[in-house]
């Protein structure tokens, strides 16, 4: 089974090699038709500490790490570089 790979937010990175990632998702609800925004944050590993409050990034699933991080950063794309 592939891992699954997720894009987000980076909204914190004060733990060392951890950053704690805001996905969206978007769907319809079943019944009343409207589109319905909900947020989940994931804690994902960061080995080298390069993603910072605001980046955006990716994070595909991995065997756990510690208690809540079971996601890892693949690639970062800063806000800089996504504004241009």
């Amino acid at each position: 089974m592939p891992k699954r790979i997720m894009q987000g937010t980076v909204v914190s990175d004060k733990n060392d090699k951890t950053v704690v990632v805001k996905i969206e998702r978007r769907f319809t609800h079943p019944v009343m038709k409207k589109t319905v925004r909900q947020t989940k944050r994931y804690k994902a590993h960061d080995e080298n500490n390069t993603a910072k409050v605001g980046d955006f990034v990716f994070i595909q699933e991995s065997a756990p790490i510690s208690k809540d991080k079971k996601w890892v950063v693949i690639e970062n794309q800063t806000q800089a570089a996504t504004a241009e």
